[in-house]
């Protein structure tokens, strides 16, 4: 199936608000995203449950998907932003509509939780959707400008954004030598490893996978990519992006233990592709935007990631 881009934004449209994953902390968190949208001339509106709470889910599954849904099917919306990631959007790759979609493509943005989503999406409408900043989580409390910057150009130009720059205090490193050329493909490592092996992810065969994660101990980081290695999946990826891992500290520092640095080093050892490390995306409020399917290089000696082509139509 042929790469689809959705319609680029422009000021004055819809923009859907939904909680696929967990439910903000607080309604204030909404309301201030919303005037940050409106703001800068978008209009806003958030999915009837948007704030209910079962647990640690937004709603039930039914209500959840069918804001998410609804949303898909309106003409007047032209992107979906989630609210904020948590945990909850494996639970619905089952019950979206998919075909509406693949009808009317769209803008869909989210980090974290909301990998295991995209990458069905990317896998059963061929649709780029982007991996960036949620409503009730950075646009509600002042938004970063470097992640503000990179986020709304890939959303609103249908130019290819060329090499990504990168913030002087958060300079990339290179791993393992060497260039590349692939589609983009990725998210949070925990996400996308609750996909593999189902119908909801896309072929990583000759891709660019990169990868971020937050809050898991160095032997779970260890134990994801031997996964992806003993899948052979690091054999035939392109290249390997490397976003930050934040807060991956051992549960108990006192036993013995390797770090999250050192599980990282030795991925050398288990891939001959070239990685990229240190890169400014993931669970921190200075990040990169990372749209998922489009063709991108690397040149990891030169410490450059570029997109290869527009992410939006």
């Amino acid at each position: 199936m042929p790469l689809v881009k959705p319609p680029r934004l422009r000021k004055g449209d819809l923009i859907g608000l939904v909680s696929p994953a967990s439910a903000p902390s607080s309604p204030e968190k909404i309301e201030k995203g919303v005037r940050y949208l409106e703001s800068l001339g978008y209009r806003a509106r958030v999915g009837p449950h948007a704030s209910s709470v079962r647990g640690y889910l937004a709603g039930t599954d039914e209500e959840r998907a069918a804001d998410f849904n609804s949303m898909i099917n309106d003409p007047k919306v032209k992107a979906i932003f989630a609210l904020r990631g948590g945990y909850g959007t494996p639970r619905l790759l089952d019950m979206l509509d998919y075909r509406g979609l693949r009808r009317s493509p769209k803008i869909i943005v989210g980090y974290s939780d909301l990998t295991s989503l995209q990458l069905a999406v990317l896998r059963k409408c061929s649709l780029v959707t982007f991996s960036g900043p949620m409503v009730a989580v950075e646009m509600c409390s002042g938004i970063d400008p470097y992640t503000e910057e990179n986020f709304w150009r890939l959303l609103t130009s249908p130019k290819a954004p060329g090499a990504l720059p990168f913030p002087s205090e958060s300079t990339p490193r290179a791993v393992q030598s060497g260039k590349a050329r692939g589609a983009l493909i990725g998210g949070n490592l925990a996400l996308l490893m609750s996909n593999v092996g189902t119908p909801y992810i896309p072929p990583l065969a000759g891709a660019i996978l990169f990868v971020e994660d937050v809050d898991e101990a160095p032997h779970r980081v260890d134990r994801m990519f031997m996964q992806l290695k003993n899948a052979g999946t690091l054999s035939t990826i392109a290249g390997l992006v490397l976003g930050l891992f934040t807060e991956c500290v051992p549960s108990d520092p006192s036993t013995p233990h390797l770090t999250i640095d050192q599980v990282l080093a030795e991925l050398v050892s288990h891939t001959d592709v070239p990685i990229l490390g240190n890169v400014p995306y993931g669970h921190v409020p200075r990040k990169l935007t990372i749209p998922l399917g489009v063709r991108a290089r690397m040149d990891v000696d030169r410490l450059r990631l570029e997109i290869a082509e527009g992410t939006v139509s």
